[in-house]
C-alpha cells in the first residue's frame, strides 16, 4: 500500500497523473424527466459534462422535488441550489421586467414568441437578472397555455364564467383572467393535482407538455384550446455558482443553455403534434376551435392597465416583431 501511494505521488509529481475534481450541481424542475423540461435540462447537462472535460456533472431533481417553481427560484437566489429550469410565471416576482412577457394575447404564434425571445427584447430582459441575485442562462420554453376544467367545453369567455381555476402567483395572469370572468385561485404546482381529483378548484391553465406530463386527464374532462397566454421558461443559475466558473467555463454554460432551449422547444413542437391526440385517446373532450376575438374584446379592460404598467410603446414593440 506504501509502495503504491509512493508511486502515485511521483506521478502526480512528474505530470503522468491528471486527478480533476468534479462538482455535482443541483438542477430542479416541475414536471418528470422525460417532460419538455426534462428534456431541456438534461441536453444542458451533457453538454456541460462535455464541455468541461466532466468536471461539472448533474444530479436532476424532476417533479418539484426541490419545492415549487418560486421555492426554487428562491434557492437560486440564495445559493442553496445550483440551477431552475422554470416557467416565467412567478419569475416575475423576482425580476418584474419579466411580466410583460405574461400579457395574454401578446404574441401571435411560436415563430412571433420565439423571435422576441431570440431577439433584442428578449435578451434585454435576461440582462436584469444579475441585480436581483439571479443569473439567466437562456430562455427555454413551456408552451402556449390552453384552460381544462371538469365542467364544460369552454369556447367565449363566458363559457369560462364562474370557473375556479388554479393559476399561478402571477398578477398579470390573473388580472386578464378575471377578465374573462374566471375566479383565479393562485396554488403551487405541486398542490395541483390533488386540488383537481378533489375538486378544491374547477380547472388550471397550461401548455398541452405540462397537462400531458401532469396526466391530468386523469382529473379533468375538458381542454379547450384557448392559447390565451404563450409561456416561455428560463434556465436559471445560483450567483453563488456561477462566480465560481473561469472564464472559459462560462461559455460553455451559456452555450449549453442555447442548446437546451432549442431541444426544449423541439420537445414542446413535438407533444403539441401528437399530444391532442393523445389525451383524446386518455378521455378528454378538446375543443378545437375558440372564440379568440371574443377572449380579446374581454381583454381590452385588462389591457388598458397593462399599458399603464409596462408602457404602451413596449408593448407595441412586442407586438410589431416580424
Amino acid at each position: 500500500m506504501k509502495i503504491s501511494k509512493l508511486l502515485v505521488g511521483m506521478a502526480l509529481g512528474l505530470g503522468f497523473v491528471t486527478v480533476q475534481a468534479q462538482t455535482i450541481l443541483k438542477i430542479g424542475y416541475a414536471t418528470n424527466k422525460e417532460s419538455h423540461y426534462g428534456v431541456g435540462s438534461t441536453v444542458f447537462c451533457d453538454e456541460v459534462e462535455k464541455g468541461t472535460q466532466g468536471r461539472y456533472k448533474c444530479q436532476h431533481f424532476a417533479n418539484s422535488a426541490l419545492g415549487g417553481e418560486r421555492e426554487q427560484i428562491e434557492a437560486v437566489q440564495l445559493g442553496t441550489q445550483d440551477l431552475v429550469n422554470t416557467s416565467t410565471g412567478p419569475v416575475g416576482n423576482f425580476v418584474p421586467e419579466v411580466k410583460i412577457v405574461d400579457i395574454p394575447f401578446l404574441f401571435r404564434d411560436y415563430d412571433h414568441a420565439r423571435k422576441v425571445m431570440d431577439g433584442p427584447i428578449g435578451q434585454d430582459i435576461l440582462t436584469k437578472f444579475p441585480s436581483k441575485g439571479i443569473i439567466a442562462l437562456g430562455w427555454t420554453e413551456n408552451g402556449f397555455r390552453h384552460m381544462t376544467n371538469s365542467k364544460r367545453d369552454i369556447v367565449k369567455p363566458s363559457d369560462a364564467a364562474g370557473l375556479k381555476m388554479r393559476t399561478m402567483e402571477n398578477k398579470v395572469h390573473m388580472d386578464g383572467y378575471r377578465t374573462f370572468g374566471i375566479l383565479p385561485t393562485p396554488m403551487a404546482f405541486p398542490e395541483l393535482f390533488g386540488a383537481l381529483q378533489q375538486g378544491t378548484v374547477d380547472g388550471q391553465e397550461n401548455p398541452i407538455p405540462v397537462i400531458l406530463a401532469s396526466k391530468f386527464s386523469q382529473v379533468q374532462k375538458h381542454l379547450s384550446l384557448t392559447g390565451h397566454v404563450y409561456s416561455p421558461a428560463l434556465l436559471l443559475m445560483s450567483p453563488r455558482t456561477w462566480d465560481k466558473l473561469n472564464d472559459a467555463d462560462k461559455k460553455v454554460f451559456l452555450e449549453a443553455a442555447k442548446k437546451a432551449g432549442a431541444a426544449q422547444r423541439k420537445k414542446v413542437n413535438d407533444d403539441e403534434n401528437s399530444g391532442i391526440a393523445q389525451l383524446e385517446k386518455e378521455g378528454m373532450k378538446v375543443t378545437k376551435t375558440v372564440d379568440g376575438n371574443a377572449f380579446r374584446d374581454a381583454l381590452k379592460p385588462a389591457y388598458a392597465s397593462y399599458a399603464k404598467e409596462f408602457g404602451a410603446d413596449n408593448i407595441k414593440k412586442i407586438q410589431d416583431v416580424r
